[in-house]
């Protein structure tokens, strides 16, 4: 069973009591009566946090936690104090203790504290092993994030379809992804080297499915809404599959194409062709614990290309993200770290209450703060890329209260 606290104490009673309100609240707990007893246990990966007194015969609570950061800076120590132990604990959070409580602690107020610590180890621990894969080369894990028995599934079917070379049907919601995972499969499967065609059905005939076919030669081409195929096009194409050789097809749907065969809209032969080897890619909706790390991606990415450190994500704010269905999956979450990142409404919906005077004025603020961010806070340098007169410039940076050296990173 996987440690969520190693709880450190030499008091016995003390121990046993903070064990069973971990135990209450579902949370699993390992005793120690000392740090030689408890250093056995940590590691540079452990999975949980550490919550110790401060003073314990022999080696203290203080030499428990220059332990453990020095095996692992990032594990979250979390200290009991006594009444006159504050000053001590204080001092402790500077050499980089995650928080301290004082006792007698009630499980109020200790349970938030662990649960807060809990998840950011889970995002430190999630964030160490994305990197080990991409240092792999693994396109799967660099490029397709969670962490839930679905998304594991996702990179599983993925990786068997993938060197098969046979026809691929990618579906999912809308906002999901489909264009990713296409380009995952392709990057994983024997043509890598060759060229990735993506194209849009709706408006192709048979000489534009001909031109894919042969950009694509040695490769993959990807038919993005493969539903919306013309007609005559499927025919051509379901033909067209039949000698193929150096080309690999891989479709991509929002659409439920048997309802598409049932309805006379989308070609039996080509769906039953393309549905042999079918990826499908779950919602949000069907797995919200993976939306701490996408978001967490997606925040590091909006904030990189608009030149901003990256913001602090608080579990309040996490959980309200979880606690929503995403019907635009992906795409929408991502879109919601792009405005989280520059300041702006969080959802839509509260932008769309705004007069359009309104939505323009925040439009027009984030737009100067992410030319501040990429310019390292230089107002003359972000003006000249916004191509403003420095005079309106800074009357703008006036009228929203932005100061430029708010965003200097060094």
């Amino acid at each position: 069973m996987s440690i969520d606290v190693l709880v450190v104490d030499d008091d016995a009673a003390v121990r046993e009591a903070l064990v069973q309100s971990l135990e209450l609240a579902e949370l699993s707990a390992r005793p120690a009566g000392s740090f030689i007893e408890a250093k056995d246990h940590i590691a540079e990966n452990f999975p949980g946090v550490i919550l110790s007194d401060i003073r314990m015969p022999g080696r203290d609570g203080f030499h428990l936690l220059k332990y453990a950061i020095g095996i692992d800076p990032e594990l979250p120590v979390i200290l009991l104090t006594g009444e006159g132990d504050i000053p001590m604990a204080v001092e402790a959070m500077g050499q980089g203790a995650f928080d301290f409580l004082e006792k007698p602690c009630a499980p109020d107020d200790l349970i938030p504290v662990l649960e807060r610590a809990l998840s950011t180890r889970r995002l430190v621990l999630e964030n160490r092993r994305l990197k080990a894969q991409l240092q792999t080369g693994d396109p799967a894990a660099r490029m397709l994030f969670g962490t839930s028995a679905l998304a594991d599934d996702l990179r599983a079917r993925v990786r068997a379809v993938a060197p098969m070379g046979v026809e691929v049907l990618v579906t999912g919601p809308p906002g999901a992804g489909v264009s990713k995972v296409a380009e995952v499969i392709h990057l994983l499967s024997p043509v890598a080297r060759g060229p990735f065609v993506k194209r849009s059905s709706s408006a192709m005939d048979g000489s534009s499915l001909d031109q894919a076919f042969s950009a694509a030669s040695g490769g993959t081409l990807f038919l993005d809404d493969v539903s919306t195929l013309p007609a005559a096009t499927q025919y051509a194409l379901a033909e067209k599959l039949e000698g193929a050789e150096d080309v690999r097809l891989i479709a991509g749907t929002t659409a439920d194409l048997a309802t598409e065969v049932e309805e006379g809209r989308m070609n039996a032969e080509l769906y039953y062709r393309l549905d042999v080897t079918p990826v499908r890619i779950p919602s949000l909706a069907e797995r919200p614990e993976d939306i701490p790390v996408l978001f967490s991606h997606y925040v590091a990415q909006a904030a990189e290309q608009a030149g901003i450190p990256v913001p602090e994500i608080t579990t309040d704010h996490m959980a309200r993200l979880m606690a929503q269905d995403w019907p635009g999956n992906a795409r929408s979450l991502m879109s919601a770290a792009m405005r989280f990142v520059l300041g702006m409404p969080e959802e839509a919906a509260a932008a769309a209450e705004l007069g359009l005077a309104e939505q323009m004025a925040r439009v027009e603020r984030s737009l100067l703060i992410a030319a501040l961010g990429r310019q390292n806070g230089r107002a003359s340098e972000a003006a000249k890329a916004l191509k403003l007169p420095r005079k309106t410039f800074y009357d703008k940076l006036a009228r929203y209260g932005i100061r430029p050296e708010d965003y200097r990173r060094d």
